[in-house]
């Protein structure tokens, strides 16, 4: 069986290859695929059946009759998966199979896709190069959005840009006063959602200018906990949670809350659509505001300065944000969210979809958040990040009674 990867970077128009392919605009090199048919794996397709099912009611993909969308991802993709084996196509594109997956769930999906690569042939779109399935016998880049065949996955060295070592974290001027020492305090802290049970007896201390990483299997609850943080999870309130020194549900506003915090993930990106220059978007995360409707302050203006120094952007900081390739729109999303030094910064699967290169840029930059400020950090990640430095993880563990936490 002919079985291809192809890596990707942030600049390569993956949506558009995937167009032409399914159109029949097929690349010379992949001519052994044209007449055939082929089912895509991706994220897109998933969007597709959500509105399907949305418009006519209905569960398409789902053996259990539970609607799509109210699946975790890891349950999303897997019925994604035995949909498209179950149409027995030719070939398969693997969009970043590996994506937003928890370990064993990736280990289970490498075991079902090698059981099936001696009668269905594979195209695995890839971001990252440690994730090349073991079976693959074909290897290509898109270039230039051009397909290139290469020999194999050769690693090249990840330059840091200079500015990583030479410039500290600019100081952001805001206060952010009587804060005692521990941020976030939950204890016996359980959840349920009628029947279902999400969160067993959960305690966990943030302490300022701590680092953590938040991990889990998929539908473990490191959302739910999230929500309870950042957001205005109802199930917070009569729970013993304290945010800041005051207990949820004492009288704050979320406001006063998601104030004190610098949040991102990258569904965000998608809320930020109009023409907003780099430099308007770090200025915009002083003011919490999405884009910038009101004349910056010099004080702030000298702040983001020194960012775009450091973030090595400054030749290019009237660039519209939506022009930028993924990882550098992904540095300025987190870079966005530290502007003002908050005393909590959540990073929510910030390096999903990330090339190798992006990846390490954005990992070596919350490092240096974290050695140079004191600012707790949260990082959620289902993968293990080469190079990140959290100083404890966090760790949710699923049972049929709600998950447990464990520190590691």
């Amino acid at each position: 069986m002919n079985h291809w990867v192809i890596y990707l970077d942030n600049n390569s128009n993956k949506k558009g290859f995937i167009k032409d392919f399914q159109q029949g605009r097929t690349p010379i090199e992949l001519q052994y695929f044209k007449q055939k048919t082929g089912r895509l794996f991706s994220h897109f397709t998933l969007e597709k059946l959500i509105d399907e099912e949305d418009k006519h009611d209905i569960k398409i993909i789902s053996s259990v009759g539970q609607s799509l969308k109210t699946m975790s991802s890891g349950e999303q993709k897997r019925a994604l998966l035995h949909y498209l084996l179950n149409e027995r196509p030719d070939y398969i594109i693997l969009d970043n199979p590996f994506d937003n997956l928890d370990i064993s769930f990736q280990e289970n999906l490498k075991t079902i896709l090698v059981n099936h690569s001696k009668h269905i042939s594979f195209i695995q779109l890839a971001s990252r190069k440690e994730d090349t399935l073991s079976f693959i016998n074909h290897f290509g880049s898109i270039i230039e959005n051009n397909l290139q065949v290469i020999e194999s996955p050769l690693s090249a060295e990840i330059q840091i840009p200079e500015s990583f070592t030479t410039i500290t974290v600019p100081q952001s001027g805001i206060d952010f006063i009587n804060l005692p020492n521990m941020l976030i305090n939950f204890k016996d802290v359980s959840i349920s959602y009628g029947e279902k049970k999400i969160l067993n007896s959960i305690n966990w201390t943030v302490n300022k200018g701590d680092f953590w990483q938040l991990s889990g299997t998929n539908g473990s609850g490191k959302s739910t906990i999230l929500s309870m943080i950042f957001g205005d999870n109802p199930k917070a309130y009569g729970q013993n949670i304290h945010l800041f020194g005051s207990k949820k549900g004492s009288g704050e506003s979320v406001w006063d809350i998601k104030k004190k915090i610098g949040y991102y993930a990258p569904s965000m990106t998608d809320k930020f659509s109009g023409r907003h220059s780099i430099e308007n978007m770090l200025i915009s995360g002083l003011n919490d505001s999405v884009g910038l409707y009101v004349k910056p302050t010099a004080f702030q203006q000298r702040i983001i300065k020194q960012w775009l120094k450091l973030l090595d952007l400054s030749d290019i900081k009237n660039t519209f944000f939506n022009a930028l390739s993924t990882g550098k729109q992904r540095l300025v999303m987190t870079a966005r969210a530290m502007v003002k030094q908050p005393p909590l910064l959540i990073l929510d699967e910030p390096t999903a979809g990330m090339d190798d290169d992006s990846a390490a840029l954005l990992v070596a930059l919350v490092n240096k958040f974290a050695e140079e400020t004191d600012t707790a950090i949260i990082f959620v990640s289902h993968r293990k990040e080469k190079g990140l430095k959290p100083k404890q993880t966090f760790y949710l563990t699923p049972h049929e009674t709600g998950s447990t936490g464990s520190i590691k």
